[in-house]
């Protein structure tokens, strides 16, 4: 079997953790430097890509819905999220680390077809917080995949947007029939009841990593 060559790093800002971006054939592996595990893998996408799906179809109705994504990754939730929407959309996603921008611009773009090339498509180079705190009533639909879920694994700081004052900030960027949606890696009961106490109806959702049924079992939160 071929090996896994690097074809790039970047520092995670105000962690310094390095990210590592690694191909094996068509196969993408970004890791970070010293753990155990992937971060990510481009064969395995399917909650990634449900993390999209789920939310909007709520939105089929609108004519030109306003979509905010945290963490670009790979692609596959933004390439997702262009696919259930229609050609009014606008879709803004959000990603701390430059590099990750120019991975996708690059040779990793072909995994989820380049969607970073659609027109429908914007990018913000910094935390997704910024946005959150400064588009009141701005998007029909913000779609969270940021760190490994309620409990941040690459920046403790990214814990914030899983906080009470957190939702609060989600929900004041969100149009008044807006949805937010939350990706994690695995269960937790407390946020499910963080969300509730915030008065939002909460739907979470297990996804598997891997299509059709396969992987891990993944959650996505949806909350309106």
């Amino acid at each position: 079997m071929a090996r896994f060559e690097q074809l790039g790093t970047a520092i995670i800002p105000g962690k310094g953790t390095q990210l590592r971006l690694l191909q094996r054939n068509d196969e993408f592996s970004i890791k970070i430097a010293g753990s155990p595990g992937e971060l990510m893998n481009s064969r395995l996408h399917g909650s990634e890509d449900a993390l999209a799906t789920l939310a909007c179809e709520r939105l089929v109705d609108l004519p030109a819905p306003r979509v905010l994504i945290g963490g670009l990754g790979m692609g596959f939730t933004l390439a997702a999220a262009l696919g259930a929407l229609g050609p009014e959309a606008e879709v803004t996603v959000a990603e701390l680390v430059p590099e990750v921008e120019t991975w996708n611009r690059g040779p990793l773009g072909s995994a989820a077809g380049y969607p970073l090339n659609d027109p429908r498509a914007r990018v913000h180079i910094g935390d997704v917080v910024e946005l959150i705190r400064s588009s009141p009533g701005a998007y029909d639909a913000i779609l969270l995949d940021i760190d490994n879920g309620p409990e941040g694994l690459t920046r403790k700081e990214n814990d914030w947007l899983y906080t009470t004052p957190g939702i609060a900030a989600a929900q004041a960027a969100l149009t008044p029939d807006g949805i937010l949606a939350y990706w994690s890696a695995g269960q937790d009961p407390a946020f499910t009841e963080r969300l509730k106490r915030a008065g939002l109806s909460v739907e979470p959702v297990t996804v598997r990593a891997h299509r059709p049924g396969k992987g891990a079992r993944h959650v996505i939160w949806l909350a309106w």
